[in-house]
């Protein structure tokens, strides 16, 4: 069980990759400090999130979902909704958004921090303010042979990319540029090692 300050304690352990990390690091860090209900959507301002890079074995395809909000290829993940193990998070929510039964995590380690700002949008027939997504990322591991599946509330097409096809499949440009280019990096630097 990972509690809250289990996370924290990782939070501030993990070298951050880039100035954007290191930014994000401490945001992220200050906001669960601060705010008891950090791990709640009711915390309508900024609440946590968890995502999966998920990869092949041999890292040479990435696993991306066609979400319905956001009009575009994207990783998978999901809000906490109080869970303080977001690496649970993360595993939970790839099985539900591609319907795939064997996923596990390369590391149990974040991959990466990031602050998301989300526009506002309708979601189950409500309005939603525009607020953030206050994001750990874990790279977990799955067979790309394994069947899919889409989770029709959510995204409307689940498939396998490669790195280079994923970063043509978004259409949201600061995606591409800070957080899948970046993604794809530390990928190719985690094989190395």
């Amino acid at each position: 069980m990972i509690t809250r300050q289990d996370l924290i304690n990782q939070i501030e352990r993990y070298q951050p990759f880039n100035e954007q990390e290191e930014a994000d690091k401490f945001l992220i860090l200050q906001w669960i400090r601060e705010n008891d209900n950090a791990f709640l959507r009711e915390n309508t301002v900024a609440h946590m999130t968890a995502s999966a890079w998920v990869v092949n074995k041999d890292r040479s395809k990435v696993l991306m979902v066609y979400h319905n909000i956001y009009d575009s290829w994207s990783w998978l993940g999901g809000h906490a909704d109080g869970e303080t193990d977001l690496l649970a998070v993360a595993l939970r929510e790839v099985k539900e958004e591609a319907g795939i039964s064997y996923v596990r995590p390369v590391s149990e380690e974040i991959f990466s921090l990031e602050s998301l700002t989300v526009d506002g949008h309708v979601k189950k027939g409500k309005y939603v303010s525009s607020h953030l997504h206050l994001n750990v990322t874990y790279l977990l591991e799955a067979d790309c042979e394994e069947a899919v599946s889409i989770k029709a509330d959510e995204n409307s097409g689940v498939a396998w990319f490669s790195p280079e096809e994923a970063l043509k499949k978004s259409t949201e440009p600061w995606f591409v540029e800070r957080v899948y280019a970046k993604l794809i990096e530390k990928t190719k630097k985690e094989r190395c090692q």
